[in-house]
């Protein structure tokens, strides 16, 4: 693959690029993970950024459903929106369904718009492992709007709000108890509160869940990052798409505040670091996957099972053979 070539067609925004170097970035070949560093290389010199917003929520809260009708509402105001979905895969068969296409059939057919979803991989955060990558690659291809889509609520979910600029956690009326355990971690990492499914019966319950969760929000510390009055809670209908251009003002307000103030800048750098931190971690993890230190590691619980080593002193082995000190 001549990622000099595929890098050009990137940035003159063509979608088939794209979808190929998220292919290749995705790709745990070693080759290839060699040309997607060169591909990255490449394209950070273009130096565009688009607006990341990570998105999480409950299941059955209807995440899809309002990606797609926020994503038409983006696109009819002729901004490109680019969405990573991620799929949880089997613990079983590795596989997954990867069907959020078919769930965004308007969205999909789109040309302002690109869906690819992905495989979690059993990576822990609620996020694919190269959706970083990925996110590098729409924004190289002028995305105006990143939308992630994470696999669902829980503790390590809160990972997407290290790759995004903004972070929205969708509720569905009279939800509270589905967030018992997580709730806390979640809503601290939230920067609005959508509570969806505002309509026909619902629609009264849903204010009152959005009263309740407003309540709650101004009882959390108050971040640096926040202007007065963020985070907020809202109500929304993806069905009937009310209060969704009033979400997007309120994004923008945000966002536009944390530019002026300087923490937008201030947070892609921590971020930066965060992933380059996590990246050496992987490698180091990495290493224990070879062939070599398989069969060192077996050899190793061999004796700890046999209760000829302590599983303290057989791990300061295994990591002296890595040469890790």
């Amino acid at each position: 693959m001549q990622t000099d070539s595929l890098g050009d067609r990137i940035l003159n925004g063509e979608r088939r690029a794209l979808a190929r170097a998220i292919t290749l970035v995705e790709s745990n070949r070693a080759d290839h993970r060699a040309q997607a560093a060169e591909l990255l290389g490449q394209l950070a010199g273009a130096g565009r950024q688009s607006l990341r917003i990570g998105m999480s929520g409950t299941p059955g809260v209807g995440k899809s459903t309002f990606i797609e009708s926020f994503g038409m509402m983006l696109t009819a105001q002729g901004l490109r929106v680019a969405v990573l979905a991620v799929d949880p895969s089997s613990a079983r068969s590795g596989g997954s369904i990867l069907g959020d296409k078919t769930r965004m059939e308007r969205l999909s057919r789109d040309k302002n718009a690109f869906i690819r979803p992905s495989p979690s991989q059993s990576h822990l955060g609620g996020v694919a492992r190269r959706t970083r990558e990925a996110i590098a690659l729409c924004e190289a291809a002028a995305y105006d709007v990143v939308l992630i889509e994470t696999v669902g609520v829980g503790q390590s979910e809160t990972v997407v709000s290290e790759l995004s600029d903004l972070f929205l956690l969708l509720l569905a009326p009279a939800g509270g108890d589905e967030l018992q355990g997580v709730k806390r971690g979640i809503m601290e990492m939230a920067d609005i509160i959508l509570v969806n499914k505002a309509d026909g019966d619902l629609k009264a319950t849903a204010t009152r869940t959005c009263a309740d969760y407003a309540g709650a929000l101004r009882l959390l510390r108050k971040r640096p990052q926040d202007p007065e009055g963020y985070p907020r809670a809202m109500t929304v209908s993806a069905v009937e798409e009310h209060g969704l251009e009033q979400a997007w003002e309120e994004m923008q307000t945000l966002t536009q505040w944390r530019r002026d103030s300087g923490h937008w800048d201030t947070n892609r750098a921590t971020q930066a670091r965060y992933w380059f931190e996590q990246e050496v971690r992987h490698a180091l993890l990495a290493r224990l996957e070879t062939p070599t230190a398989r069969a060192e590691m077996e050899q190793m619980s061999a004796k700890v099972g046999a209760g000829d080593l302590s599983p303290s002193a057989a791990a300061e082995h295994m990591l002296a053979s890595l040469g890790v000190d």
